[in-house]
């Protein structure tokens, strides 16, 4: 990746609906060009998809949560994934060094929401037990950015 290339990613990460016609010029080449680049990009998967960002609090989901994951050591890693990408609550999931197994950060309409995506966790059979710990408000939520 070149200094446009960069740019031009940064420039979608503040809007992904931005049109070549506006993205051209920021980025000093034609639209064609800058078509191209964008395909490429893609192509290579430096830009995994264009997605819509929904405030969870707009659906009426108002409950956040970091959820530790300890399991028995014997999962295999896309057993896990699958499972936990099965349940649309859990927004991102991280292995992590330390005692953890996993990080889950869950979304959930109410505590008793969050609850029943934490008995559903627990109910893995590879799950030895869960630490779950509430987040309060955002201090800073930043996107990735392309330098």
């Amino acid at each position: 990746m070149d200094p446009v290339d960069h740019r031009i990613v940064e420039l979608l990460l503040r809007d992904g609906r931005a049109p070549y016609t506006e993205l051209a010029p920021a980025v000093g080449l034609s639209v064609s060009a800058t078509k191209r680049r964008v395909d490429r990009l893609v192509r290579d998967q430096v830009i995994r998809g264009f997605i819509a960002v929904v405030d969870p609090q707009v659906l009426g989901w108002n409950t956040h949560a970091m959820v530790q994951l300890f399991t028995n050591g014997t999962v295999p890693f896309p057993r896990m994934r699958d499972d936990l990408a099965a349940l649309p609550e859990i927004v991102e999931a991280f292995t992590v060094s330390g005692a953890a197994d996993a990080m889950l950060r869950v979304v959930a309409e109410d505590v008793v929401h969050l609850e029943r995506v934490i008995s559903r966790l627990r109910g893995l059979p590879y799950v030895q037990q869960t630490d779950t710990t509430m987040l309060l408000s955002s201090l800073v939520r930043n996107p990735v950015v392309a330098r």
